[in-house]
């Protein structure tokens, strides 16, 4: 008798709160924030049982409602104009408001991976006082997902919109920032980044459990990646905390840094990442860009570590609708943070005014291994985007040629109709050639538009 009295105190509790639950709205929905701009975006949050939830927005005047269902979810989509702002949103449940301010409407990106992408101007960044001084743009705002873990799927997540000011700019994503500033001064419409990053994070961890269950291989690679200090390493744990709870929210693309943590399983880090990248596309419901940075030539402690995610890296632009910057020209070796941050945001910017935007005419590509074609002891190699090849005056370096026996030996390298001609003495029948193939290669192959070459090596 007395567990069937606390029973239904219980749910009469329970229903109480219900009834008198305020409405509220995800974290991702703020004073400040930026909407993606010609869609349809998805606003949702949480209020009572089979209370109406108004929804007035202030572009259009127009009205929404939505009656929250028996999980206490609701989500509504409205229609949002060309760039402009700023407005208001007001959300009106049956006992409270909330008004929205400031928000404005333009080009949304998220930003993730590790520490390369976390990195800001306080961590240390070329010019990074001058840089911090004029940071003033008010149409360019930041969201920081804060750094939680959870090991099943998230509906909210910490964080709130600012505008870019000098304040606000120093503790934030510097790649997104010259992103961010790139697009905005090019196309003067607003641009939202938000940052979801955590610094020596693998890829197994933004991935979500579901690709680990369909994929065997893939889940027992995932226990190669070591315990360290900084990051977790469980499968799931970060895209379950950080990444799941935002995956209705109307993104223009993703911006990715990543794959120094992922050295100890380079060999199945292609297909993991492609997959990664499948999964959010299909957990957001469009296949949006997902423009990504090679990681820079550093000194890894085993040899061929880096260069061999560089690769997996390169062979995974087989996926649809995406772009890969290299940086081995802005780069030191022996940091593996580059404080070149600029040039990073500004090329992955570049990618996306040309093909996203069709702002942009210049090549956004370096040179990118196509095929071999062997005549006698010459190969003659062949790359996409490589018109105006060059060695910025110098001789060609880091190419090697393989025979039947694997060695590989220094090639001579000459270009030759944007082509480059291989031959080297010890090797009679050529079979296979490799370029950059060490963790710490600065090669000085260039296009015209003075873009490095990838490392690759042929099959």
């Amino acid at each position: 008798m007395k567990k069937k009295v606390w029973f239904l105190g219980t749910v009469l509790m329970l229903v109480g709160t219900l009834v008198r639950a305020e409405v509220v709205l995800s974290n991702i929905f703020t004073d400040h924030m930026v909407l993606q701009r010609n869609t349809e975006v998805m606003l949702w949050g949480w209020g009572a049982l089979n209370e109406e939830v108004t929804i007035i927005t202030s572009w259009n005047n127009m009205q929404y409602k939505v009656t929250t269902p028996l999980t206490t979810k609701w989500r509504l989509q409205v229609s949002t104009p060309d760039a402009g702002g700023p407005y208001t949103i007001q959300v009106q449940g049956k006992s409270n408001e909330i008004v929205l301010r400031n928000i404005l409407i333009g080009e949304v990106w998220l930003c993730s991976g590790q520490s390369n992408m976390e990195w800001s101007a306080n961590n240390g960044i070329d010019n990074a006082t001058e840089e911090i001084k004029n940071a003033n743009y008010p149409n360019i705002r930041f969201y920081t997902v804060a750094k939680r873990t959870a090991e099943t799927e998230q509906d909210n997540l910490g964080g709130t919109w600012v505008e870019c000011t000098p304040e606000s700019m120093q503790d934030f994503t510097a790649v997104g920032y010259f992103f961010a500033r790139r697009l905005q001064q090019k196309m003067d419409i607003p641009i939202g980044i938000i940052d979801t990053a955590w610094g020596a994070t693998s890829a197994e961890v933004w991935t979500p459990a579901s690709v680990f269950e369909e994929h065997t291989y893939l889940k027992e690679q995932a226990k190669k990646i070591k315990e360290n200090p900084w990051a977790p390493v469980m499968p799931s744990i970060l895209y379950n905390a950080m990444i799941h709870p935002i995956r209705q929210f109307n993104i223009a693309g993703t911006l990715w840094y990543q794959g120094e943590s992922n050295t100890a399983n380079n060999e199945s880090y292609t297909e993991l990442f492609s997959t990664m990248i499948t999964s959010w596309r299909k957990n957001w419901g469009y296949d949006f860009p997902f423009y990504y940075v090679q990681i820079a030539p550093f000194k890894y402690g085993e040899p061929e570590q880096g260069v061999l995610v560089r690769d997996a890296q390169r062979k995974a632009l087989k996926s649809p609708n995406t772009a890969m910057v290299v940086v081995s020209d802005i780069c030191t070796v022996d940091d593996i943070h580059p404080t070149n941050k600029q040039d990073v945001g500004l090329r992955l910017a570049n990618i996306a005014l040309k093909e996203q935007y069709d702002s942009y005419q210049d090549e956004i590509y370096g040179p990118l291994f196509k095929e071999i074609r062997v005549s006698g002891r010459k190969v003659e190699v062949t790359f996409d985007y490589a018109e105006g090849l060059n060695f910025l005056g110098k001789k060609g370096t880091h190419f090697e040629i393989a025979g039947a026996d694997g060695t590989f030996y220094t090639a001579k390298a000459q270009i030759k109709n944007d082509k480059v001609m291989l031959t080297a003495k010890e090797v009679k029948e050529p079979l296979k050639v490799r370029f950059a193939w060490n963790n710490t290669a600065l090669p000085n192959l260039f296009n015209g538009a003075q873009l490095p070459a990838s490392s690759f090596i042929s099959n």
